[in-house]
């Protein structure tokens, strides 16, 4: 059955790095950070997403010391370096100037001690102090981090959330994706995107997003532009949501074998996770909107892991295995009687 986007050969991108000037400025609000050094030192570059706590390093293993990536120095590192006093202080930074980091964080509002700054000053590398707990700020600075880093592409399709469950909508132009869509939305669902749904790997999940410059505008033919949310109210929209069901519209075709059972489960792969797809044949008549309530409270059971076509097919081939001859010919030879 072909597809009517090949979701294998969509164009990955991914972003390559992140200045450091470009970080501070950005995020210096929501992560609390002060700059301890001049301003010039914001020339580094980060180039992962994943943090580091250099506690290691710092007593003096440095073989598997991730250098390259953004590190955390929390009140245990901090206690540390206070306990050892300036010259073994002075020592371990010399050793560390071999290893060039793109930024360390003071957490705690922890004052970084003069041997850092020295080391950092040297190299033209920022220094930042934050008033965040070391956990609560690694955890937001992560999940910052691997948002810009995400993999990512846009595909041509609606987005509708759906009792809670991302359903894409995708199908040859004309097919009625925004109708249905907009059907979805009058009966108090919720969009997310109509026409260029961007979306996002995250971790083991696809999120989908609207287009800035579309943003909950709907192009419907014969009406033209319409804005979903001045429409609806602000209830009918929302800015993200994880995909869970791929649902491809697709002209009835002659002769097709469509799957009638569920018991043959179509997977696509996007952005390297694969996404359960469901394929609807549309034909004059068919209320496609109940049926797609339908596929999106089945998806939910499904995520709960009740699965009807399974637990129907083991309970027909129980009753199958039950029907034995010997068993048939009594119940007939009763009922005669009776």
């Amino acid at each position: 059955m072909a597809e009517t986007i090949d979701f294998s050969r969509l164009e990955i991108h991914r972003k390559r790095s992140l200045p450091m000037r470009d970080f501070f400025f950005r995020f210096k609000e929501e992560l609390s950070l002060t700059l301890k050094t001049p301003e010039s030192s914001l020339s580094t570059e980060i180039l992962e997403p994943n943090l580091h706590r250099p506690g290691l390093a710092l007593a003096g293993f440095t073989e598997v010391f991730s250098n390259q990536r953004i590190q955390i120095m929390g009140t245990t590192e901090w206690f540390y370096l206070e306990s050892v006093g300036p010259e073994k202080r002075r020592e371990i930074f010399d050793r560390l100037k071999a290893f060039p980091s793109p930024l360390w964080v003071m957490t705690h509002n922890a004052g970084p001690h003069d041997e850092l700054l020295k080391m950092c000053k040297e190299q033209n590398i920022p220094v930042c102090s934050t008033a965040r707990e070391t956990m609560d700020f690694c955890t937001e600075l992560q999940d910052l981090l691997e948002d810009w880093f995400a993999p990512y592409c846009s595909v041509h399709a609606s987005l509708v959330d759906v009792y809670g469950v991302g359903m894409l909508y995708v199908g040859e132009s004309g097919v009625g994706k925004s109708e249905c869509v907009l059907d979805l939305v009058e009966r108090g669902h919720r969009l997310v995107a109509d026409d260029i749904v961007n979306m996002t790997r995250k971790g083991r999940s696809i999120i989908g997003k609207g287009n800035k410059i579309l943003g909950h505008h709907m192009e419907i033919r014969g009406v033209g532009i319409v804005d979903v949310e001045r429409l609806f109210g602000i209830r009918a929209i929302r800015n993200a949501k994880k995909i869970e069901v791929i649902v491809e519209l697709q002209h009835w075709r002659e002769g097709e074998n469509y799957d009638r059972t569920g018991l043959d489960a179509i997977n696509t792969e996007a952005i390297g996770i694969s996404i359960p797809k469901v394929v609807i044949p549309i034909s004059p008549g068919k209320n496609i909107t109940v049926i797609s309530e339908v596929i999106a409270m089945n998806m939910a059971l499904k995520m709960k892991g009740v699965d009807a076509a399974k637990l129907f097919n083991e309970k027909l081939i129980e009753t199958m295995k039950g029907k034995t001859p010997s068993k048939d010919a009594t119940r007939l030879s009763t009922e005669v009687h009776e």
